[in-house]
């Protein structure tokens, strides 16, 4: 891809996003520049570590960038993109990962017909396999979405989604890798507390949960009917099954995942 891109933001995502570029040589490094708010130890550590243009330069980076991801924190959303306003055009391409925030108020914050492509990557873009739902905005064309597509292809997988679905995404696939991690923490301190050793228990519980993963990915079935081929009749699968439903642990789930897209409309309202 002959483009120049620019990120507005220098943490985890963005730098696992341009990671995966570089790895992938969709673009080339002396074409991707980066900047932030403030963190100058920052930006010197990414310029260092990926040899990518680096600088605090707003009007250096932005003025003649094709693509630009936006990558700040949502509660500095707007401060961000006023920063850069002045140096964008029509022509140009805005990539946002931000969460909660709309095309539309995107657009309306940018105040210039210029299009907008709204996606939720998760923090397994550090290792390539993100889960990255795009949503085009009013001004996005076919090859808006293909550029898109394939810059997060090169950190994992993507779907194109109505936007309306966003914020339930954003709970499931967004801030998911998170829930995942605090099931294995418990899992972890159960397994220790009878009697492993943290090792044993962490190894064997990291495998268990790639394994159902990939049942899930590969075999075809349904989640019920996997569960179900493991639960015995008067087994220890069932066993534990039957304490999570006396806890109620769907509705717990259920609860955890619309608190959290409930947070994502909230942040996008304000």
């Amino acid at each position: 891809m002959d483009k120049r891109i620019a990120f507005l933001g220098a943490g985890s995502l963005a730098e696992a996003i341009l990671s995966g570029i570089i790895k992938s040589e969709v673009v080339a490094k002396e074409n991707i520049y980066v900047t932030n708010k403030s963190n100058r130890e920052r930006l010197i550590y990414i310029e260092n570590c990926y040899h990518v243009q680096c600088s605090s330069d707003k009007e250096k980076v932005f003025r003649n960038a094709d693509i630009i991801i936006l990558a700040s924190k949502p509660k500095d959303a707007v401060e961000s993109i006023a920063s850069i306003k002045p140096y964008l055009n029509e022509k140009q391409l805005i990539i946002s990962t931000i969460a909660g925030l709309s095309t539309e108020k995107m657009e309306q914050l940018l105040d210039i017909q210029i299009p907008v492509v709204r996606t939720m990557p998760n923090t397994s873009a550090l290792i390539g396999h993100s889960a990255t739902a795009l949503s085009a905005g009013k001004y996005v064309e076919t090859e808006h979405l293909l550029q898109t597509d394939q810059l997060f292809q090169t950190v994992g997988m993507t779907k194109l989604v109505d936007e309306k679905d966003m914020h339930a995404i954003t709970a499931v696939s967004g801030s998911g890798p998170a829930f995942i991690y605090y099931f294995v923490e418990a899992m972890e301190k159960a397994a220790m507390e009878f009697g492993l050793d943290r090792q044993t228990a962490k190894d064997l519980i990291t495998q268990t949960v790639i394994g159902a993963g990939n049942m899930l990915k590969q075999s075809g079935e349904t989640p019920a009917v996997l569960r179900k081929n493991i639960t015995s009749p008067g087994g220890t699968t069932e066993a534990g099954i039957a304490d999570l439903d006396r806890h109620n642990f769907e509705e717990m789930i259920f609860s955890c995942i619309r608190q959290a897209r409930d947070r994502s409309i909230q942040l996008g309202e304000k």
